[in-house]
This record gives structure tokens, C-alpha cells and sequence, in this order.
């Protein structure tokens, strides 16, 4: 049995559409379970027989944490150690979803699992935070750290920018940040791959870094987002010009990392996988009937 905590965000709910296509026994809960309150999660891992804990819920308004880190902290420091505390209790294994963030971005070269974390942002600083209580707290536990995160379900950049791309002349896109882009669905995949146990030996707990494959900019993932738009007729404004600009040109009130590409060799090596490069991703995204067109809207 799972408990998925966070079952209604964008990952929540491709985590809960997966489970079920694989015909996983589990329970989603959202706000109806404290996840700060550990009596409140104690009492409903009880009353029930978990063998899993996914922890997909977390403050993710990454601007919005500078001037809220009081929330930011109880949702992705405190909570995630609740969480592990009560698994350890109840025998259950805890995966717990991460950040490109908890690293400063000054790199050039993909992060592994095994580099010094230096986070830049309080939404970095709190996740890093949260990583450190997971692995306090219990010892069986995956820490999966994911970036530039999309799916189905909820907003995200690519229906943002399609929206914004057939309302306007043209659209300025940072050029001097690099990442990979990661479907919602690449990521419930791998974690599926782990609750199964399809690998052999089983995968060793720990850190692991999970996202498509690539490195590219923003605007570089806006033009494939056009150039597939286009293709799929959900584009419906082909003439809109993408402009390329500098980070320094859009000023946020929390600082991105220039340089947030992970290696993936430590996932792929574990589950005996090669996971999807990011056009293909977008692609099975942009192309599923689960391609929302009201969000366009």
C-alpha cells in the first residue's frame, strides 16, 4: 500500500494517474492531513498498512518563499522530517521529491548526487533543509532530486508559454540559464520503476537525480515548445517571435541558478534504464489526449 501525500499537484496527480495504470494499491491525501502536524500524520499512518511514502507536497512559489520562509520552512523542512519520522515508525519506505535548487548553479558541468549542496534562495535553502531531516529521521528512504518540473496536470511553463505565444507579438525568454526540462510523467515512471522493484539488484536508498536528458536554456526549450505547437495546432499564433534576454533583464526576488543541469548516471545505473531526452518528453506531453487545451485559455 502507498500513501501519496500531495496527490492533487502536478506531480501528485501523475504519480496517482500511474499507480493506478499499474494497479498499485494506494491513498492520496492533499490538505486534508497536516503534514506539519506529526500527531496528524501519525494517526493516519495507524490506520492503515503503508509499505510506501511518497512525499510529493512542498511551497514551490520559489519568488514568494523570499518574503514567507516561516511557511516555506514548515512545508519543506519540518514536514519532510515528520514524515520520514513517522515512516521509520510504521515500516514504510519514504521517497521524497527535491531540487535542482539546493545547488548554487555556478557549475558547468551536470551535479551529481555526491557534490556539496549550496543553495542560493530560501526555497533552496528550506529544501536542502528538508533532505537533511529525511535522512535524520530514517534510513530507508530515495531523495529525488528533479528540475524544471511539467506535466498534465496544474500550470507550468509549456501551457504558459503557449498561452503567451498566441496572445502576443513576441515573448522574451532568458537565454543564460541552463537545465533540463522534466515531464511529470518521466519522473512517476521512475518512481514506479522503484516501488515495483524491476530492478536487479534492488535500487541501494539514498540521493538520486532525476530528469529527462539535455541541456538547453529556457528559450531554447520555448522554440522546441513553438516548433512543436505548431506541429500539434495547439500554437495557433505561428508568427510570434521568441526574444532572448538575460536574467539580469528579468529581475526575480529569488536568484535562479545559472547552471542547474543533474547527472543521471547513478538512476539509470540503478534501474538498469536510459531515460527520455527532453524533445521526446515534450512531445508525449504535447501529443497525449491528457494535453489539457483549457489551460490555453
Amino acid at each position: 500500500m502507498v500513501w501519496l501525500i500531495g496527490c492533487k499537484g502536478m506531480l501528485g496527480s501523475e504519480i496517482a494517474r500511474q499507480l493506478t495504470e499499474n494497479s498499485i494499491e494506494f491513498i492520496g491525501t492533499d490538505i486534508n492531513v497536516d503534514i506539519t502536524d506529526i500527531a496528524a500524520l501519525r494517526s493516519f499512518a495507524r490506520s492503515h498498512h503503508f509499505d510506501w511514502i511518497i512525499n510529493c507536497a512542498a511551497y514551490t512559489a520559489v519568488d514568494k518563499a523570499e518574503s514567507d520562509r516561516d511557511l516555506a520552512k514548515k512545508l519543506n523542512e519540518i514536514a519532510p522530517g515528520n514524515i520520514a519520522e513517522v515512516a521509520k515508525e510504521v515500516g514504510a519506505v519514504m521517497i521524497h521529491i527535491s531540487t535542482d535548487y539546493v545547488f548554487d548553479g555556478t557549475g558547468s558541468t551536470p551535479m551529481t548526487e555526491d557534490m556539496a549542496v549550496a543553495p542560493d534562495s530560501v526555497y533552496g535553502v528550506t529544501k536542502a533543509a528538508g533532505e537533511r531531516q529525511v535522512a535524520e529521521h530514517t534510513d530507508r528512504y530515495y531523495i529525488l532530486r528533479t528540475a524544471w518540473l511539467y506535466g498534465w496536470a496544474g500550470r507550468n511553463f509549456v501551457y504558459t508559454m503557449i498561452k503567451a505565444m498566441n496572445t502576443h507579438d513576441s515573448v522574451k525568454v532568458v537565454n543564460d540559464q541552463k537545465g533540463t526540462p522534466t515531464f511529470a510523467g518521466t519522473l512517476a515512471g521512475v518512481i514506479m520503476k522503484i516501488i515495483q522493484g524491476t530492478s536487479e539488484p534492488a535500487v541501494p536508498y539514498g540521493i538520486y537525480h532525476c530528469t529527462d536528458l539535455g541541456e538547453i536554456t529556457w528559450c531554447d526549450f520555448t522554440n522546441e515548445i513553438k516548433a512543436q505547437g505548431i506541429k500539434t495546432g495547439v500554437l495557433t499564433n505561428p508568427e510570434c517571435t521568441v526574444i532572448p534576454c538575460t536574467t539580469a533583464e528579468y529581475p526575480t526576488a529569488a536568484k535562479r541558478p545559472a547552471y542547474s543541469v543533474l547527472c543521471k548516471d547513478k538512476i539509470q545505473k540503478a534501474l538498469g534504464i536510459t531515460l527520455p531526452q527532453w524533445q521526446d518528453s515534450l512531445r508525449t506531453f504535447m501529443t497525449s489526449p491528457l494535453f489539457d487545451t483549457a489551460r490555453l485559455k
